[in-house]
């Protein structure tokens, strides 16, 4: 077949199909046909140039594949970001280099710099390009000027040059490409942002060549700092460069997902824009970093935490906002883009998140649980710091006992969420343990009564006695895989009885096949239509509860059958379909950090 012909019928990609390159401060999703279908410039939520992802006849892309029948394959150059994608030809071998280059010098890294180094390994093969950017969500017009082997797209917002060691046409809008190569050659397109500050620049053969080597040194190098040395060293440190590639240098944060509005189910509403920072995502980002050793990339995360999240600002749903922009704004907006057809037709295609005005009060535990965690293993708490966090954990001791939204952002009206009554539990036990820890000054008598009232209340209300387990909200008998973070957050033992009993219910109810759907909206109404796939990082709280209560056999073939459900290149979106397909924003980082601590813990637990 023809390497289009990978694309189903609709002209689109599966979501997993696809493979993640970056400069950590946006990313590039490239197809296993060639193709960089979604593509943000300058920032991870700056407005798209390539967005084929979302409307495969108006979003844009770069094509470049090869210009015959072809199978391929896509793999990452070793301990790298690095992604290589092959055509296997009936006359040639050939393949793509992706990368973007990440240089010390922060004026060049304003260019952002795309460089596809494409080569024939063996025989002789034909290859096309076309880049046919579409600025703006595909909302702004372009022009193209066409200078030899450099094109120049401009746009009211953005300019990119396009330069190409081959020779490049244009029809007025797009720009194409058709070259043949034989063993041994290599040409490359680079694609740059320009701007005043920014002088342009070509890139020769050579200097691509230069490019390739210190792009793989430099991740070689980052990588060469990680301490695991467990069962399963390759999916964890895959998980570990992803992360790494979903970090916003700048500020030291890492967006929940570098993409927006791919369907949780396709045709239905659960579209969303996660091209933000989750407080949530803090404590699984501290641990996890801290656990591998990435000391820095925690620091920068807390960095981000004490510089843009005041603690003590408190509005009318508390102090903290759910998510943050990844500069630290607190503005953002959500509308839908009615003139793209969203992947496969599934429309909505949203922007912005109207969820940051929710109230969630499970991230105040995060939050805190993620300062208890670099306290502990980073750097002590500072004194300042430490006088915002007090009051933060007055004002939880204030308002732990209302209903929220919960961590699955409903939209179906406030709840008595049994998991956001255990964070806030753990906010105040963690900060109790700082203070004690650090000898710091705390009202200790009331935290401690709070605790133990938030506590009684979970046992009391969150326990369902027809069902047999801890439930989704206060008497209620809705299973919600969210208790599965019970044990891992050291409210219950992992062995006791009510726990063992809750993982029972859980597993009849909702794991298949290992997979974890979060909970049944049939029985929770959460005020959207349609079902869901099953959310992979419960699927790996699964393991690493099933691990602490010494069924290791089941953890260990749970674990083996998630990691069969990862994309080609051992990435998850955020759920998995019904035949084992990638769902969601894509690729998750919430879910590869729940896969690092679930191998970490597993590795632990098996000796």
């Amino acid at each position: 077949m023809m390497a289009d012909d990978w694309q189903d019928e609709s002209g689109y990609l599966p979501i997993g199909d696809h493979g993640l390159i970056g400069d950590l401060r946006t990313v590039a999703l490239v197809g296993t046909n060639g193709t960089i279908d979604w593509y943000c410039c300058p920032r991870f939520d700056s407005p798209s140039v390539f967005a084929s992802l979302l409307d495969a006849g108006k979003g844009g892309s770069f094509e470049l594949t090869a210009d015959t029948q072809a199978r391929t394959k896509q793999f990452y150059f070793p301990d790298t970001n690095v992604l290589i994608t092959r055509f296997f030809a009936e006359d040639g071998v050939g393949e793509i280099q992706d990368f973007m280059p990440i240089p010390e010098d922060p004026r060049e890294a304003d260019r952002h710099r795309v460089i596809r180094r494409v080569s024939c390994v063996r025989g002789t093969l034909p290859f096309r390009a076309r880049i046919a950017p579409r600025f703006d969500y595909a909302r702004q017009s372009h022009t193209v000027h066409l200078d030899g082997g450099r094109a120049t797209f401009e746009s009211p917002s953005l300019t990119l040059a396009l330069t190409a060691s081959v020779p490049l046409e244009t029809d007025g809008q797009d720009v194409r490409a058709a070259f043949k190569l034989h063993e041994g050659e290599y040409a490359v397109f680079a694609l740059d942002r320009v701007h005043a500050g920014l002088e342009s620049r070509g890139c020769p053969i050579a200097e691509a060549e230069d490019e390739f080597a210190a792009t793989v040194r430099y991740w070689r190098h980052w990588l060469s700092a990680s301490r695991y040395r467990g069962r399963w060293r390759e999916v964890v440190h895959r998980s570990a460069l992803t992360l790494k590639l979903l970090t916003y240098a700048p500020t030291g944060g890492i967006v929940a997902a570098p993409t927006t509005s791919l369907p949780e189910q396709l045709y239905g509403e659960r579209n969303w824009d996660y091209r933000y920072v989750w407080i949530r995502d803090a404590a699984f980002c501290v641990y996890a970093l801290l656990r591998l050793g990435f000391t820095e990339e925690a620091e920068a995360f807390m960095g981000f935490l004490a510089d843009r999240v005041p603690l003590d600002d408190g509005g009318p749903a508390g102090p903290l906002q759910i998510m943050y922009g990844i500069d630290g704004r607190r503005d953002l907006p959500e509308h839908e883009l009615d003139h793209l057809a969203g992947y496969r037709g599934s429309a909505p295609v949203r922007i912005g998140n109207g969820a940051a005005g929710q109230l969630q009060l499970d991230i105040y535990g995060a939050l805190i649980d993620s300062i208890y965690l670099y306290n502990k293993w980073g750097e002590p708490i500072a004194s300042d710091r430490w006088d915002q966090l007090s009051t933060l954990v007055d004002w939880v001791c204030e308002n732990w006992d209302q209903p929220d939204e919960g961590i699955w952002e409903t939209r179906g009206g406030r709840k008595n969420f049994v998991y956001s009554r255990l964070m806030c539990w753990v906010a105040i036990e963690r900060a109790m343990r700082v203070a004690t820890q650090r000898g710091l000054p705390a009202d200790m008598r009331r935290w401690r009564q709070c605790r133990d009232a938030i506590y009684r209340q979970i046992m009391r209300h969150g326990w369902s006695d027809d069902l047999q387990a801890f439930v989704q909200h206060f008497d209620d008998d809705v299973l919600d895989a969210s208790v599965l973070m019970m044990p891992l957050a050291k409210f219950v033992s992992p062995t006791d009885p009510k726990w063992l009993s809750t993982l029972e219910a859980l597993g009849d109810g909702l794991v298949s096949d290992s997979l974890v759907y979060r909970y049944d909206p049939e029985r929770s109404p959460d005020g959207l239509q349609g079902p869901e796939g099953t959310f992979s990082i419960c699927s790996f709280w699964y393991v690493e509860a099933l691990a602490r209560a010494g069924r290791l056999d089941d953890a260990r073939l749970a674990f083996e059958k998630m990691l069969t459900y990862a994309n080609h290149l051992g990435l998850y979106a955020e759920e998995i379909g019904h035949t084992g397909e990638q769902l969601g924003n894509f690729p998750q980082a919430i879910t590869h950090l729940a896969l690092i601590s679930a191998a970490f813990n597993l590795d632990h637990a098996l000796g």
